[in-house]
């Protein structure tokens, strides 16, 4: 069983591909939370685990937290997280609507 993680700074559109973003600007939200990141997990089909005393490696001062993505050997770490990233967006943009 091959567990992946997600980092908020993959998803950050604040942050620079050297920073740690690892998706496009146009999909990237603006401080990712972590509760986003699970939901959008949860919706394309993994199990999901919050890591909240996690640091990501390129700011091991600042504990940014992880979201653990279980058993996900059946995709690759890139296609896993543009996914969650257009998912998070589109919970974003559903957010705003109702809002």
């Amino acid at each position: 069983m091959v567990d992946r993680f997600i980092y908020p700074a993959y998803l950050d559109s604040m942050k620079t591909r050297k920073e740690g973003r690892r998706v496009a600007k146009k999909i990237a939200v603006e401080g990712p939370t972590m509760a986003e990141i699970e939901l959008a997990v949860k919706k394309i089909g993994y199990i999901p685990e919050i890591e909240n005393e996690k640091s990501y490696p390129r700011q091991a001062w600042e504990k940014t937290g992880r979201v653990r993505v279980k058993n996900s050997n059946d995709s690759a770490k890139n296609d896993i997280v543009q996914a969650v990233a257009a998912y998070v967006r589109a919970i974003r943009n559903e957010k705003n609507r109702t809002d």
